[in-house]
């Protein structure tokens, strides 16, 4: 009898695990693409090089539309004032150090969450809003407005993809 390739039945944790432990020896890389610039970056070190030459404010835009959120969210989540983010888009400022780290975890974030679910960006968009036992009871999302809730955030997605709670 031949095996189907389509995957019916238990969920195979070792499997799960091998694949994840195979992709992970696959350095995967972000990009992060603004209309006037590409951002990519595949190690801290390049992502260091990113954060030191400063990143647009109009990555914050790019931010929202990855994450389907308004801009005044991603505002409120690095608390900038809207008035304050209006007049340094219009200048074509670069963001402070604080701010392009934010927005360059959260994009790396994204990329891995997408890829946890394996490439169903609308589960993951679901995941991302709703609250999360593993994480307090709080929403993933809420959780990015510092280097620390992203990491946590991250934690849980690696914990999800390794069969854990998550």
């Amino acid at each position: 009898m031949e095996k189907s390739s389509i995957k019916t039945g238990r969920f195979d944790p070792k499997l799960s695990i091998k694949r994840a432990r195979e992709r992970k020896k696959v350095t995967l890389g972000s990009t992060l693409v603004t209309p006037t610039h590409t951002y990519t970056w595949s190690s801290s070190m390049e992502r260091l090089n990113i954060l030191r030459e400063g990143i647009p404010y109009e990555s914050i835009e790019v931010l929202s539309q990855r994450i389907n959120t308004s801009v005044k969210d991603i505002l409120q989540l690095i608390d900038m004032p809207q008035t304050t983010y209006n007049k340094k888009k219009r200048e074509q400022a670069l963001l402070t150090g604080r701010d392009s780290e934010i927005v360059l975890l959260s994009i790396e974030l994204l990329d891995y969450g997408i890829e946890v679910f394996n490439q169903e960006e609308d589960k993951f968009q679901r995941w991302l809003k709703k609250s999360n036992i593993a994480l307090g009871g709080v929403t993933p999302e809420s959780l990015l407005d510092s280097t620390t809730g992203i990491q946590e955030v991250m934690n849980c997605l690696n914990r999800l993809e390794y069969g854990n709670l998550a």
